[in-house]
């Protein structure tokens, strides 16, 4: 399917080099109505002293084909005031973008004309964008992003104010973790490379497919319920303003992980660098079979079963190579008769290294009571190396075919992604077992989604009613394809296997997961007060449906001493070590399956909404809607004592979302804005099940729990904006949000520290404020004007009332002069975010530099129980710098340079505890990583 899916899409892509384009220029753009910001249309656009005259479709868009040269373009329509924009610039071949606002006019008799140049006209677009959301938003425009030089969405969105990146990819909120952001692709649910996450990876989309990215910090009822700290759309283009094939190439370099000798990994398969296995890592048998023991009557099979499972069971040390991405993208319009095709495709590839030497992992104990010294006790510690290969290839394919009343849009995803780990590491139990051991883990993880999105738009004749619908078929799949994990125990220069310390393992993991989207949007424009208003109503269904496996086998031994192995894995499995009737000595492999390891679970949503915005004054906005969605979740599975659950209804809520936001119009410049809205956080298929996940690298395991119920939260948002010239703004921001049964993740028990489940609290509240500018210093001097600051602030507050059990278990640990109360801080939320960017962008000599810091603050991680410590991420100090500069006269190619963690910052999680020095949890050093990239724009 993989491969079938990339021949097609080099198919498509090679196409449009066969079709004929429009070789002249044109000036395309959209006109919106300025107080409002919804599209005008019927629109007059013609040329000041020549013959070119075109008008607005029902989605405000013009395009007019003109010759090369100079213009002065008029934009008039009944009841508003004509506008002329000066020195558009036409080439041949080549598209200009004008994007205007109209004014209603004031009802004088006289013609009132605005005149504004082109470059002028721009940014007085952007921010009437920006100061007319009908939502608390942010957001970048495609100009924008150009601007900062972003190959990739998570470069880019890192300017957005309260919005924070993390590990590259992921875009969290105000500080709220994965649960309580969201992210959709054109409006609609998309599945991530991590099912269980709300937030799609960031880094598989590249900035040259974009036509903005909106970030929604306020609900409204068209919106899903399922976000708190944030919605972020992912807008992808629809009818190019022009043709464009561009190709971008970077290598990246990491002194601490590239061309190191001594990195740990181990030989896969030969399509490894495609991001898929081609079968190397297959099952060797059938998962059904019946593996027979070496004592049974029917044991011939036994050795043969053995020997068909690739004796490779250790990682080994090589050269690691440095990080490398490529991409390609076209896009155009065509004319098909008197409407428009435009094609969009883009295919990116990225090859991706890492190499921690020296990482650690930890498990401590705290002190009893008794015990005079209240230092927290090592149960298990790791020292080791860990390397890592991150295969990542993408494909999207983007059709849309507009006439004067309508338009529809296909769109095709393919995301590819594979990512082998290998680690070498020494571990030292301590508590729940006595002893030191030599560990090898082997891990590869092949993930994919495939999207469909396929979409309509219609419009009556005077734009007045709208209807809009959208149907997104997913498919995502996960499979980790033996997972091989060999302990020896260290007896000074001896190394042996016992079943104590554990025995060989090999795992794999399946997940496939279903996702199937529908929604349809209608909007009728009307009057309301003597004032233009509109009513906005629609519903959505969702489906979800997951099945989830495990097959697991160990390696036992018979009459065997694995002292001679020297402690090398590789020799588990030669032919001479495995168990023959014969010989009735050796290893042999026995299934151990596990029915809490497979399930079936499905999720249904069927949401209706109703909304209206409205003017009750000159001044003042507001918009208020209700949604209400049925959630009803189904779990077919068995638990550890023999309970099956057949497709049993685990959840069924019907809830009501109201909302209500308010803007006050301080002046044509300023906003005051007063929000609230009640929105929801449910828990993941894994999380309400019954299943559980043991991950070999860190020795943990994830439990399910069916007795989960969704979080339910209250926000209310106060913000004052100012709105200045070229993207400009300062906004200072309130919020509060009261959460009740909020799910946590947590240590299971004091009888098992290594096992971790999610669990509901009775409530939280957070509160917090929220600072953001935007400034350059041209106010200075005239020549600073291409220099910028950005820098956005948050300090929050969390608090959470602990549930029964952890407060008790708390207060029978407590410690001489520790005080226990039943709150503490919400589990994810970080105390303080700082966002801060100098930019230098120089239009004319094509350059553009800036420098960006971000941290967030100390934040708990793990929820600590009975003897097991709260575990806190700490600050991670990110500096990262960026230049660009564009070359030749007509700036088509650029060169890039790139240097990320700066401060050599370290990612680490300590256990904290009373009157206790703080010890590691996990500790990586990701180090700095240099690189330089090149792309031309044809």
């Amino acid at each position: 399917m993989n491969r079938g899916f990339y021949i097609l899409l080099g198919a498509l892509f090679s196409m449009p080099f066969f079709l004929f384009a429009q070789e002249g220029g044109r000036v395309t753009g959209t006109v919106l109505e300025e107080s409002s910001s919804s599209p005008l249309a019927g629109v007059s656009v013609q040329v000041v002293g020549g013959n070119g005259a075109t008008s607005t479709d029902f989605e405000g868009d013009y395009t007019l084909g003109l010759g090369p040269g100079t213009y002065t373009l008029r934009f008039s329509s009944v009841g508003y005031d004509v506008k002329e924009i000066s020195e558009v610039t036409v080439e041949s071949g080549r598209a200009v973008e004008i994007d205007i606002a109209l004014s209603p006019s004031a009802g004088e008799l006289a013609e009132v004309v605005v005149s504004v140049s082109a470059r002028r006209n721009t940014e007085i677009s952007l921010l009437n964008m920006q100061r007319n959301a009908s939502v608390v938003m942010d957001g970048l425009s495609s100009q924008s992003i150009q601007r900062t030089g972003a190959s990739t969405i998570a470069s880019a969105v890192r300017s957005v104010p309260g919005v924070s990146v993390q590990e590259g990819k992921y875009v969290y909120v105000r500080g709220l973790g994965d649960r309580y952001s969201k992210s959709i692709l054109n409006g609609m649910d998309i599945p991530g490379l991590d099912p269980d996450k709300n937030t799609v990876q960031m880094d598989i989309f590249p900035t040259n497919i974009l036509e903005n990215i909106v970030v929604v910090k306020s609900g409204a009822a068209e919106l899903p319920a399922d976000f708190t700290g944030g919605v972020v759309d992912i807008v992808t283009k629809d009818i190019p303003a022009q043709k464009q094939l561009g190709v971008s190439l970077s290598a990246g370099y990491n002194p601490d992980m590239h061309f190191k000798n001594n990195y740990v990994g181990y030989q896969g398969g030969a399509t490894d660098f495609l991001g898929f296995d081609n079968g190397d890592r297959a099952i060797p048998i059938n998962p059904s079979l019946n593996i027979p023991s070496p004592t049974g009557s029917n044991n011939a099979s036994l050795p043969g079963i053995t020997r068909s499972f690739n004796p490779l069971m250790g990682a080994s040390r090589r050269n690691s190579m440095p990080d490398l991405s490529l991409g390609v993208d076209f896009s155009n319009q065509y004319a098909v008769g008197a409407n428009k095709l435009g094609v969009i495709a883009a295919l990116n590839y990225k090859n991706t290294t890492t190499f921690y030497q020296g990482f650690e992992n930890g498990l401590y104990w705290r002190a009893l009571q008794t015990d005079s010294d209240a230092e927290l006790r090592p149960d298990r510690t790791m020292l080791g190396d860990l390397g890592g290969q991150n295969v990542l290839l993408s494909g999207l394919l983007g059709l849309n075919y507009k006439t004067t009343l309508s338009k529809y849009a296909l769109n095709l995803l393919h995301i590819q992604n594979g990512e082998t780990r290998a680690a070498i590491y020494d571990q030292v139990n301590r508590i729940s077992n006595v002893n030191q051991v030599f560990k090898h883990n082997l891990d590869y993880s092949e993930r994919s989604v495939s999207n469909i999105l396929l979409s309509g738009k219609h419009s009556n004749e005077d734009a007045t009613f709208l209807t809009e619908w959208k149907v997104s078929p997913s498919l995502a799949r996960v499979h980790d394809k033996d997972v091989r994990s060999t302990t020896f125990v260290r007896e000074g220069s001896n190394y042996r296997i016992s079943t104590d310390a554990g025995v060989p393992t090999r795992i794999w993991r399946n997940l496939q997961e279903v996702n199937a989207v529908g929604k349809v949007d209608f909007t009728k424009k009307l009057s309301l007060f003597n004032r233009d208003a509109s009513l906005k109503f629609g519903g959505l269904y969702s489906y979800k449906q997951r099945d989830y496996s495990i097959n697991f086998y160990s390696i036992y031994s018979r009459a065997f001493n694995s002292s001679g192995l020297n402690g090398d894995p590789n020799a588990i499995l030669l032919p001479e070590n495995i168990w023959t009737p014969e010989t009735n000595s050796g290893f042999y492999v026995r299934s151990t399956f596990q029915p809490t390891n497979t399930y079936d679970a499905t999720q249904h949503t069927g949401a209706l909404y109703v909304s209206s915005e409205f003017k009750p004054w000159e001044r003042l906005r507001a918009i208020v809607g209700i949604r209400a969605e049925q959630y009803t979740t189904f779990f077919t599975g068995e638990n550890v004592s023999g309970d099956r659950y057949d497709n049993e209804q685990t959840l069924n809520r019907l809830d009501l979302f109201p909302s209500a936001n308010l803007i006050y119009s301080l002046t044509s410049g300023s906003n005051l804005r007063l929000s609230y809205s009640r929105t929801t956080a449910r828990p993941s298929f894994k999380e309400l099940s019954v299943v559980q996940i043991y991950d070999p690298l860190t020795d943990t395991r994830f439990l399910g729990n069916l007795d989960l119920v969704p979080t339910y939260i209250d926000n209310v948002d106060l913000r004052y904006e100012l709105f200045g010239d070229e993207s400009q703004l300062f906004a200072v921001s309130g919020f509060y949000k009261y959460f009740r049964n909020p799910i946590e993740f947590q240590v299971s028990s004091d009888a098992a520290p290594n096992n971790f489940i999610s669990r509901n609290a009775p409530y939280a509240n957070v509160y917090g404020i929220e600072v953001e500018a935007r400034k350059n210093f041209g106010f200075i001097a005239e020549s600073l004007s291409d220099l910028s600051l950005n820098v956005n602030v948050s300090v929050v507050n969390s608090i959470i009332e602990m549930g029964k059990d952890e407060y008790e278990s708390r207060l029978f640990f407590a410690r001489e002069g520790e005080e226990i109360k039943n709150t503490r801080p919400l589990q994810g939320q970080s105390p303080y975010l700082i966002n801060a960017g100098l930019n230098y962008n120089n239009v004319e000599n094509g350059v553009e530099a800036g420098l960006f810091y971000n941290v967030q603050g100390r934040t708990l991680e793990v929820i600590g129980f009975s003897r097991n410590a709260d575990v806190y991420a700490q600050p991670f100090n990110s500096l990262n710098f960026n230049f660009t500069k564009k070359l030749g006269p007509a700036k088509k190619s650029a060169i890039n340079l790139k240097v990320e963690n700066i401060l050599d910052a370290e990612r680490q999680s300590l256990y904290e505890a009373f009157n206790a020095g703080d010890q590691i949890y996990q500790l990586r050093r990701p180090g700095r990583n240099f690189s330089i990239g090149y792309s031309f724009n044809f």
